[in-house]
This record gives structure tokens, C-alpha cells and sequence, in this order.
């Protein structure tokens, strides 16, 4: 925890402490410094007894004169490993977004977006990172050999993931339900009749997109249905990936009766491929796709999918972070969260 203990800004200063705000609060001067941080750890009761006590003596922080005593900054990165395109098209981010900022809006911290999209960003994030002008970081798009996720552990950087390289990951991380989900969306596919039932996967260096593929095997085997491997594409949860990979997927097996999407963005590129083939949807074809975004409630028909909580999963990553920097050596979190199935038209 950063103790922010600013002093009188001069001789004979009749600038209000840390110390006052304590006093006149009655509590420990550690409580006051986790309420001016915007740390967790403090009831509601007690923030309440501090902000009266602060408003009451007009106590305003030192963030200077507590910067060059701490190194603390107020500052947090988030960072995406991805193109302006793949940030604008992709729902998902912006919702990750809004959670993180909304978790961090009654606080002192500053959110910094920055994105890395070629070798020379990388290498200035290293040199940026190691110049501590943070206090911690999050890290979006996690592939399986990130090496901003390698800096981040080899610094001790304070850090949380949106997502995980493996199932043995070592940083904190906040995962919604990948492998659930994806069972859940062929169990419903095959609930319904469906026999013959293709996946177009995410980048398989991504964990999050081995998850949802596992769910699909493992919701093929729970239907008594045979995996096939004509019926497994892979696309990069783009729009325009996921009409190139039903397009293949036609071609292989033109009986296929179902499809399931790991993104809502290439199951509405799939929609696409199957009216240009002049397959009906759902009567020909049914598709599941994985976010329940924006997009998914807008298609032609509307298209079921599985829900997965992205704002909030912003809003666990922020929360995380900031336990981490105020407990530097507290242990490193995992957070799951559950996904649902949210049916509509297009199944």
C-alpha cells in the first residue's frame, strides 16, 4: 500500500495532514491513506467517515511531493496488442474498456490506453515499462508467446491479464467461462437436432480460443457425435475471417447442418457465406456465436450466442490491479467468470 503521508506544503503552512483527517475521523492514518489512494480494503462506513473528515478540512493531496517520495505515478496502462481496425471493430475491447473505467472512476488512477502493433512499439513499451511510469498494468489479446506478458512477470510489474497463455499461467489473470460456454452452444445445437455440426475457431495461440474449441469437442462427445476434422476451421474472430472459413467449410461438407462461431463478429461473417451459398438460416443451417455483442443482437436473424460478461470482466481486472499495487506481495489472483447461453433466432 502507498502511503500518501504529504506533509505541510511550508513553514508555518496551515495546510491540513494526513494526520487531521485521521484525527478528526477517528481512525488509523492507514484507513485515510487507502481512501485518498482509492484502494480497496475499507468498509463503506469508514470511506464515508473519511470523506466527510476531508471535506470538512479541506485535506488535498500532495500528488507531487507523494510521487517523488513513493514512485507512485496514479497511473495504469492498459495494454492491447492490436490494430486500431481490430480495436474499432471488435465490440469486446470497448466493453473491457468501460469496465475498467468505470471501476477506476472514483479513484485517483489515470487510465492509459496504448496499443502495440509492430516490433518498435514493443521495444518502446519495454523502455517505457521498466521507467516505472506506472504503477501497473493490463494486458488485453494475451497470446500464448506474449512477450509483454514475459516482461511483465520477469519485472514484477503489478499486473492482471484479460485472458491467459495456458492453463498454467503465473500472472493474475480474469478468464471468462471459454470452455462452458462453447459446451453449452453445442449442446444447444445438437439439442435441437443438429448432427453434422462445424466450428470456425479463434487463433489457436490464444488460450481463451483452445478453450472454446475444447468445448466443442467435448459438447460433440457429451451428444454421442463424431468429431470431424472437415468440419474445423479456423479464422482470426474477424467478420471477414469467419466468411472465408464457412466458405471453406461449405466446400468440405456441404451437408453440414450447424455451426458454431468462438466470435460473434465471424459467426455474422458465416451468416453472410451461408446466404451468399443460399442456405436459410436457421432452417438450413443454425449458428451459435461466442460475446453476445452489439453485433449479435443486430444480425439478420438475430443470432444466438454465449453471453460472456466483458465489462465486467474490466471491471475484476481493475479491481485485481489495484489490490495488487496497494499488496504488492499479495498472491496473484485467478477469476473466472461464468458465461450463458443466450438463445435467439439464428438457432
Amino acid at each position: 500500500m502507498v502511503d500518501s503521508g504529504e506533509r505541510s506544503a511550508g513553514r508555518g503552512s496551515a495546510r491540513p495532514t494526513l494526520e487531521a483527517v485521521a484525527r478528526l475521523a477517528g481512525v488509523g492514518r492507514g484507513t485515510v491513506s487507502r481512501v485518498v489512494n482509492g484502494a480497496p480494503g475499507v468498509s463503506d462506513q469508514a470511506r464515508a467517515v473519511v470523506e466527510r473528515a476531508i471535506a470538512e478540512l479541506g485535506y488535498v493531496p500532495n500528488r507531487a511531493a507523494r510521487t517523488l517520495v513513493t514512485s507512485r505515478t496514479d497511473a495504469i496502462a492498459l495494454v492491447i496488442p492490436e490494430t486500431e481496425s481490430r480495436l474499432a471493430s471488435e465490440p469486446f475491447f470497448a466493453e473491457v474498456i468501460r469496465g475498467v473505467a468505470s471501476e477506476l472512476s472514483d479513484t485517483e488512477m489515470q487510465l492509459l490506453l496504448i496499443l502495440v502493433r509492430t516490433q518498435r512499439e514493443r521495444d518502446r513499451l519495454v523502455g517505457y515499462l521498466s521507467g516505472h511510469r506506472v504503477d501497473g498494468v493490463l494486458l488485453l489479446s494475451v497470446h500464448t508467446e506474449e512477450p509483454i506478458a514475459e516482461l511483465l512477470e520477469r519485472t514484477g510489474m503489478p499486473a492482471v491479464l484479460g485472458g491467459r497463455r495456458s492453463e498454467r499461467e503465473t500472472l493474475s489473470y480474469v478468464d471468462p467461462d471459454n470452455l462452458g460456454g462453447a459446451r453449452a452452444a453445442v449442446r444447444h445445437l445438437a439439442g435441437s437436432g443438429r448432427v453434422r455440426i462445424a466450428t470456425i475457431t479463434g487463433p489457436l495461440d490464444m488460450e481463451g480460443a483452445r478453450s472454446r474449441f475444447e468445448g466443442y469437442r467435448q459438447g460433440l462427445a457429451e451428444a454421442g457425435l463424431t468429431e470431424v476434422p472437415e468440419l474445423v476451421a479456423t479464422g482470426d474472430f474477424s467478420e471477414e475471417s469467419g466468411s472465408q472459413a464457412m466458405a471453406r467449410l461449405l466446400d468440405a461438407r456441404p451437408d453440414l447442418d450447424a455451426v458454431f462461431a468462438a466470435s460473434d463478429l465471424m459467426a455474422a461473417g458465416a451468416m453472410r457465406a451461408l446466404r451468399q451459398a443460399g442456405r436459410r438460416i436457421p432452417e438450413d443451417v443454425a449458428v451459435v456465436g461466442f460475446d453476445d455483442s452489439v453485433v449479435a443482437r443486430h444480425t439478420d436473424p438475430p443470432m444466438t450466442t454465449v453471453r460472456q460478461p466483458s465489462e465486467e470482466m474490466g471491471r475484476t481486472m481493475a479491481r485485481l490491479l489495484l489490490e495488487r499495487i496497494a499488496d504488492p506481495d499479495s498472491p496473484r489472483r485467478r477469476a473466472v467468470l461464468p458465461t450463458e447461453l443466450v438463445p435467439r433466432a439464428s438457432a
